[in-house]
């Protein structure tokens, strides 16, 4: 071969090459172009296309369905508890199911139309029923009921649910009619697909805008995705207002004025109100008077018309307490069903009407742990019907510990959602059997008590009472063997000025308690009394005040004295 040829040849080659570098170049810029420069103009379907009446709430796929449209929609329950009231109860043995507003207790059954509110015969429209082993409520009972919007598209099956005070800004597709549409997409990006072309004057939710020059929004038909904020003019607000409810009679007794009560511990004695003496400053008073005494939940009274007669003439609310007998056994068979629960308020409210209360004080102690939902749920069936006929509600409640029985089964967040009032029984840091003798509520633990509370469980302060004690424990130490053993009684007031005065005492200042102490010998037997006086009265109502509690309550009157009701009474002044 020739020289020349072979140049020709070799040209030949490297001319190919450069057509083909040519080539890849031209291709790649229109690679980089149609995918990194003009806008995608793919189409998609969204991820729920083909779902039956798939559920939305705030512009998110919740992954629960509807069954029915229209006035024979039906709601799934996990849907309704886990974005509209998470207390919602159901109860497999007698598949019912129970809710509760402020001032509605609404119980229903499977497969019936019967039904009851505030424990009053209702007639629903539309029975709940089981699909596929969930259950489903009909929509149009619980609107009423909570208050929210249900918007259906009937083309695409989508199903829009807003909550009573919910609110979403609104924006309208810039243009006019017959102009081109503007691009939803499924990322905030022009190079994603296009989920639905959104017309001029297409009216969207804005669910999220602070994505830097997109919008997530969801139109009327259920499709959400992305849209150029530039695409998008203010269409104003679009909100569903909460149901209308009254005040409470808290709110509107109650507020502003601080609760100054004590508590009457009534044996089988009736208290005799003419030995009481002056008692300035008090506004309430609750009688130990009632008491669940059985499983089927019924309630045994020993309420007293008189004590009533002279509480209301000495302008105080009367709020009569309730107890589970402190038997975790039968708290656990009385408030294990509706029935049982209804049975026990129904039977107070009657006792309420009897004796023309003001007020029902729960007190139930000795729970195990695993019935703590059922005292809350209790609380929350108690509260709509108590309310209706104006009665103020309150729990007590212990300090947090880690105490099964004593402490652990109270959920100190939810009840504070639902009572007028929280009791806090700050006392008996040092109870009776305790091995070590020390304050029966020494200053600083119970500051503790009360900040754990309001800052853990975050229960209003206003709706805090401070329990405070009118007794005191006389400690007696005895050593043997080189161990010291301890042992206590509860003393109330008196008894123990008496003792100092007889013994001839003089108390000193236990700085870390907050209050006077006193120690003595008694026939080789060392007492030790944490003293309840003025001085420790002074800095507990010093304590509700700097945390603006709701009040204070005295436990209980009998322990007092005339000191004791003038230093307590200043927590209204």
């Amino acid at each position: 071969m020739s020289r020349l040829q072979s140049h020709r040849r070799s040209k030949k080659r490297g001319s190919r090459f450069r057509r083909f570098v040519l080539l890849a170049v031209i291709a790649a810029a229109v690679y980089w172009v149609v995918f990194y420069v003009l806008p995608n103009r793919s189409h998609i379907d969204p991820d729920w296309e083909g779902l039956k009446q798939p559920i939305f709430v705030q512009g998110e796929l919740t992954g629960y369905s509807a069954s029915g449209t229209g006035d024979n929609l039906l709601l799934p329950l996990p849907l309704l508890q886990e974005h509209v009231d998470e207390s919602i109860r159901y109860e497999e043995e007698t598949k019912s199911v129970i809710l509760t507003t402020a001032s509605e207790l609404l119980y229903m059954q499977e497969n019936t139309t019967e039904a009851s509110l505030n424990n009053q015969p209702l007639q629903l429209r539309l029975a709940p029923e089981e699909q596929e082993g969930v259950t489903y409520l009909p929509a149009d009972t619980l609107r009423e009921l909570y208050g929210f919007e249900i918007q259906e598209d009937t083309a695409t099956g989508a199903v829009l649910l807003m909550k009573a005070g919910e609110s979403v800004p609104l924006g309208k597709v810039k243009g006019d009619e017959g102009e081109r549409t503007r691009a939803l997409r499924n990322e905030p990006t022009i190079h994603a697909p296009i989920v639905a072309d959104m017309p001029p004057g297409e009216v969207v939710s804005i669910w999220k805008s602070e994505l830097e020059d997109w919008l997530y929004v969801q139109m009327d038909s259920g499709y959400t995705g992305y849209v150029k904020a530039g695409d998008i003019l203010s269409a104003g607000q679009k909100t569903v207002e909460p149901p209308k409810s009254e005040p409470t009679r808290a709110e509107r007794s109650w507020k502003g004025k601080p609760v100054n009560m004590f508590w009457e511990a009534v044996y089988e004695r009736k208290p005799d109100p003419s030995t009481f003496g002056e008692l300035p400053g008090v506004n309430v008073t609750s009688p130990t008077w009632f008491s669940i005494i059985d499983t089927d939940g019924n309630v045994r009274a020993k309420a007293d018309n008189a004590y009533v007669d002279w509480a209301h003439q000495r302008g105080m609310e009367v709020w009569g307490l309730l107890s589970n007998s402190f038997e975790a056994d039968l708290t656990t068979e009385a408030l294990s069903t509706y029935d049982r629960r209804i049975n026990t308020i129904a039977q107070m409210l009657e006792y309420a009407d009897l004796y023309d209360l003001d007020g029902i004080n729960i007190d139930f102690e000795n729970v195990y742990t695993k019935d703590g939902p059922n005292v809350t749920q209790f609380m929350r069936e108690l509260k709509p019907m108590a309310q209706a006929k104006n009665l103020i509600v309150s729990i007590d409640v212990t300090p947090k510990s880690n105490s099964e029985m004593w402490s652990l089964f109270l959920d100190r967040r939810a009840l504070g959602e639902v009572v007028d009032f929280m009791m806090v029984m700050a006392y008996d840091e040092h109870w009776a059997s305790s091995p070590t003798a020390g304050s029966v509520a020494s200053l600083p633990w119970v500051e503790a008590s009360i900040s754990k509370i309001i800052e853990e469980d975050d229960v209003p302060a206003e709706k805090l009472i401070l329990g405070v004690p009118l007794y005191t424990r006389i400690w007696s130490e005895t050593t043997e063997n080189g161990k010291t053993k301890v042992s206590s009684k509860a003393v109330s007031m008196n008894a123990v000025q008496e003792i100092i005065a007889d013994k001839k005492l003089t108390p000193k200042l236990d700085a870390t308690a907050g209050q006077h102490y006193v120690e003595y010998k008694e026939d080789g037997v060392l007492r030790k009394i944490w003293i309840e006086d003025k001085l420790s009265l002074d800095a507990r109502v010093a304590l509700a005040k700097e945390y603006s509690l709701g009040g204070v309550a005295a436990w209980n009157r009998s322990f007092g004295n005339q000191e004791a009701w003038e230093a307590l009474q200043n927590i209204i002044q």
